[in-house]
């Protein structure tokens, strides 16, 4: 039900915003995005099947592994995997819209409702959030045990913002982009 409620007013703020608002526009592919229904399925269903994702998952002390394991026209699917204290650090996701769940162990996710105000929401296997874009949250595993985690993202990722939570709220402090900074 929360998730409904996100996905709503994220819609509504798209809505609002427009196609071309914004200096992302031009990150934009030429296909349509996916809703959020259809990127929780895709998630959904790849998470309940560990034959799709535990082959190819590594934990890595030295950083937050992560592995693309699939690429469309119209989205694309990744696998992460979090050691314990392991996190993303404040980001968005450009002009995609996007889904999670967790396959394996716990996160944490971090969203800012307004200064000063962080709000903390955990997910368990299965646990599944899915945002619109230009959607910020900082995810962790601040669990003890390892976790898993499967994101799909529509468009497919061009660039990602990262952010810096300071007292009077999120800064922008720089934007990696596909192929070259992942």
């Amino acid at each position: 039900m929360i998730d409904a409620v996100v996905d709503a007013r994220t819609d509504a703020v798209d809505a609002l915003a427009g196609a071309g608002a914004g200096r992302m526009a031009a990150d934009v592919r030429a296909a349509v995005p996916l809703d959020r229904a259809r990127l929780r399925q895709i998630v959904g269903e790849v998470a309940a099947d560990p034959d799709r994702w535990g082959g190819p998952v590594r934990f890595d002390a030295g950083r937050r592994w992560f592995r693309r394991l699939e690429l469309a026209d119209d989205y694309e699917l990744w696998l992460l995997s979090w050691l314990p204290g392991q996190s993303t650090g404040f980001h968005d996701h450009g002009r995609a819209a996007g889904a999670f769940v967790v396959a394996q162990g716990r996160v944490r996710e971090r969203t800012v409702a307004r200064p000063g105000r962080v709000r903390h929401h955990t997910f368990a296997p299965g646990g599944m959030r899915s945002f619109g874009s230009r959607y910020v949250h900082d995810v962790v595993n601040a669990f003890a045990e390892p976790a898993v985690t499967v994101h799909v993202y529509s468009p497919p990722l061009t660039a990602m913002r990262r952010y810096e939570l300071t007292t009077s709220g999120l800064v922008h402090m720089a934007t990696e982009r596909a192929e070259q900074d992942w």
